[in-house]
């Protein structure tokens, strides 16, 4: 078993917390700087899930890279503690940020082609990760980004109880229509993301006072599309629209995403990405949005939260009933939409 030394604390959830963590030998198999998943023994099933399916997509690139588990006994209770690559840049949200808005169009298509690599094993393997946005796209370095926080994945054609789960702004029409969400929700939220690297705002414009119920209506009852901004290449605009089709069988899938002109007709080195951006200082290896909607009465389930509730999709007559059902479950905490803060603490030692 590996020795190891608990760092400071860089996220902490509901019932989860993400340390830095250093083996105290020096090891080939082990990087010389961690991070590590920490979760009461007795609380940890959803922790342990997202382990093994972390290790069962081990062998693609353009997955976070899980190594390994240990329990340790800690402050009188056992722990369960998973451990991860460190993503030492941050996330792609971060990223956007330090451009101060936009990003580079050749950026965007030379990560859209990354992240759609690790969909399409994702996909391969007959998993949904069903929460693709930018926060969860980290970035290793500056020509390596990968696909993490696989708490609420599934396996495809897997039902996970009649509650919604998810990120409002990232979620498919028919994950909030018909509660489903199989690969084709992973492509929806993909065209989220493009276009909030492209823009810097999320594809649904709404401000800080937004209501949640209101955005969720007009993704899964409107017509409407989020707005893709002119100023952008036919290849970007073309790839988009293949993403954000209201009809998931008419959507494309990630493999046929793979092979269109905006991610194919780009190549870029290494130094040459490195010169098109500035460096962000990433606080952590995991950061969420500053994004959080004023109040609602609905009820998503995010990772570490999720509770089964009787908001079955198949019983409403109209929009408003669908909507109804959606805010009859109990109000989660939106000041803490993404169920994780950024704290600092002093190190401890673990062994």
């Amino acid at each position: 078993m590996m020795e190891w030394t608990r760092g400071e604390i860089i996220g902490k959830g509901s019932f989860s917390t993400i340390n830095l963590a250093t083996p105290r030998k020096d090891s080939s198999e082990n990087p010389s700087l961690m991070a590590v998943k920490s979760s009461s023994l007795a609380q940890s099933s959803m922790l342990q899930r997202e382990e093994d399916i972390l290790s069962d997509l081990s062998d693609s690139p353009r997955i976070l890279r899980c190594l390994g588990h240990d329990t340790t006994f800690e402050n009188g209770e056992e722990v369960y503690n998973v451990f991860l690559e460190l993503a030492s840049r941050g996330n792609l949200a971060e990223l956007v940020r330090s451009f101060g808005g936009k990003m580079n169009e050749t950026l965007v298509r030379h990560y859209t082609k990354s992240i759609l690599q690790g969909l399409c094993y994702v996909h391969e393997r007959d998993y949904v990760h069903c929460d693709i946005k930018l926060q969860n796209i980290l970035v290793c370095s500056s020509d390596d980004i990968k696909i993490a926080d696989f708490g609420l994945a599934k396996k495809v054609g897997e039902k996970k109880g009649s509650s919604l789960f998810g990120t409002p702004l990232y979620m498919s029409p028919e994950a909030i229509l018909q509660n489903e969400q199989e690969t084709p929700s992973d492509i929806w939220a993909l065209g989220c993301v493009v276009l909030e690297m492209i823009t810097g705002k999320p594809a649904w414009r709404c401000g800080v006072d937004a209501d949640v119920s209101a955005l969720l209506f007009r993704i899964g009852f409107s017509d409407e599309l989020p707005e893709i901004p002119e100023d952008i290449s036919e290849e970007g605009k073309d790839f988009i629209k293949r993403c954000l089709v209201r009809d998931p069988t008419k959507r494309w899938t990630a493999e046929m995403l793979v092979n269109h002109p905006f991610v194919t007709d780009v190549t870029v080195s290494l130094p040459e990405v490195e010169k098109l951006y500035q460096t962000p200082s990433p606080r952590s290896a995991f950061d969420f949005p500053d994004w959080t909607p004023k109040s609602s009465s609905y009820s998503c389930c995010f990772e570490e939260e999720m509770e089964e509730s009787d908001c079955s999709s198949s019983d409403f007559a109209s929009p408003a009933d669908r909507i109804r059902q959606l805010a009859a479950v109990e109000q989660p905490n939106w000041s803490n939409f993404y169920g994780w803060s950024i704290v600092r603490q002093a190190e401890s030692s673990v062994s």
